[in-house]
């Protein structure tokens, strides 16, 4: 790291990531002005965006897939790179494998050409997405110039209620804040909420921390981060591992730090809470109404009711009871393998709701073979889901998986703008994986809560 005359950092990145999407035209570029790879070690690929999720069988159906794919594959031959390739037990959704082979880790810089690499500050890492452009400029310099972020620390007091998780928290801090008010920011997540939460709770959290305008999403590496990492294949080994866990703890913000802003929650106050518009700031409780334009600022009016419009709903009713067509669990936000056991707990000795088009996509070959294991897939299964193989799916449609129409989808990703699951009308209400299966069930938008409460 170094300090650059125009007043941005020179960041060195420990792990650049990579899939088929963001990487051909930055390889092309190398090509261009005869360029190597700096650090093809610091550099890991998999492929999961345009992958179909029914049948991987090569080659592709889709011709475009099947060329980009190839494309990665010639590019990661050519350069040396690492890449977990359909097939090899660890290709999936680049934001849930990083994780989950250890290649994460506290005090790293990660950059990804894809927006939700935010994830990654989950371990204490500082991970932000980039452009083609800057994949381009990593790959040749391993290096990027960067502006320093302010940070606000979100602050948790309490801890979340049955049937309300991580998806829910951090949809509440977006429709509290707004999706403009990161702009310039770093968040660090923090408090006793946080600190009970597991790592795949605050992958979720940080992954979607972009959604409400920040750079990078930020938890302290604590217990609960070593535990996860231990033993993982890319995890440091022997004598290594004590030196990396006493640099790790090094690193968390103490009771010293000084934060440029500071926003307070009491988790224990959060409901389930759903998008019924067209940004993932426009999500209330799943026991509140739809707002009034009318009753609002101009600016606030004006993108209420362009979002009532589209999504053709009115104002003034509640979220509960809202019919929908799809419901789909996966996502780099919801794919691991908590998020599949939360939402089979509902789903066990139920079936969703006659007409309903339901499918679950594991996030990598590890989730969906230890949800095979244990026989979460049969549960699914046997619910009426779907149980295909992983991929990025339904998240965003650069795929087979689309909506059609003007169809509604119960989802548990990222993203409800307009077309963004594949169909220029079709309309996306996000919420938990629990409250997807719950949604499922009864063919509405339903409180996953009372469903919980027959279990016990």
């Amino acid at each position: 790291m170094s300090d650059l005359p125009g007043g941005a950092t020179q960041l060195f990145v420990g792990l650049h990531l990579i899939h088929e999407v963001t990487s051909p035209q930055a390889f092309a570029a190398l090509e261009e002005k005869s360029l190597e790879v700096l650090c093809p070690k610091c550099t890991v690929a998999t492929v999961d965006h345009i992958v179909p999720t029914i049948n991987q069988q090569r080659p592709f159906a889709d011709p475009l897939a099947e060329e980009m794919l190839k494309t990665l594959e010639r590019n990661c031959e050519k350069h040396k790179i690492e890449f977990f390739n359909i097939g090899s037990g660890s290709q999936g959704i680049v934001h849930v494998i990083a994780p989950e082979l250890g290649l994460t880790q506290p005090g790293m810089t990660v950059a990804c050409g894809d927006s939700h690499t935010s994830t990654h500050g989950a371990f204490g890492a500082i991970a932000f997405g980039i452009g083609t452009s800057q994949v381009r400029d990593v790959l040749a310099s391993q290096s990027l110039a960067m502006n320093k972020l302010k940070v606000r620390r979100i602050w948790f007091e309490g801890q979340l209620s049955k049937g309300v998780y991580a998806k829910d928290l951090i949809l509440h801090v977006i429709r509290t804040l707004g999706v403009k008010a990161g702009v310039g920011f770093a968040y660090e997540f923090a408090g006793p909420a946080i600190d009970i939460l597991s790592m795949e709770e605050r992958m979720t959290i940080c992954n979607m921390a972009i959604e409400g305008g920040a750079r990078c999403g930020y938890i302290n590496p604590d217990s609960v981060t070593f535990d996860y990492l231990k033993g993982r294949r890319k995890s440091p080994k022997k004598e290594q591992w004590n030196h990396a866990v006493s640099w790790w703890k090094s690193l968390a913000s103490d009771a010293s730090a000084v934060f440029d802003d500071e926003v307070r929650f009491n988790a224990s106050k959060i409901a389930p809470t759903v998008t019924w518009g067209i940004t993932p700031a426009q999500g209330i409780a799943i026991n509140e109404t739809i707002p009034i334009p009318d009753s609002m600022g101009t600016s606030e009016c004006l993108i209420t009711k362009e979002a009532c419009s589209y999504m053709g709903l009115k104002p003034g009713t509640t979220i509960a009871d809202i019919p929908i067509d799809v419901c789909f669990i996966g996502s780099c936000t919801n794919g691991r393998l908590s998020d599949l056991k939360a939402a089979a707990e509902v789903l066990k000795g139920r079936h969703i709701a006659k007409g309903i088009k339901a499918f679950v996509v594991p996030g990598s070959e590890k989730v969906a073979k230890a949800a095979q294991e244990i026989g979460l897939d049969q549960v699914f299964k046997s619910a009426g889901f779907e149980w295909r193989q992983p991929g990025c799916s339904m998240c965003l449609a650069m795929n087979s998986d689309k909506l059609e129409g003007t169809q509604i989808s119960a989802s548990s990703s990222n993203r409800n703008f307009k077309g963004r699951q594949g169909s220029a009308n079709g309309r996306t209400l996000l919420m938990s994986p629990a409250m997807v299966a719950a949604a499922a069930i009864k063919g509405k938008v339903t409180d996953v809560r009372n469903i919980l409460d027959t279990l016990n």
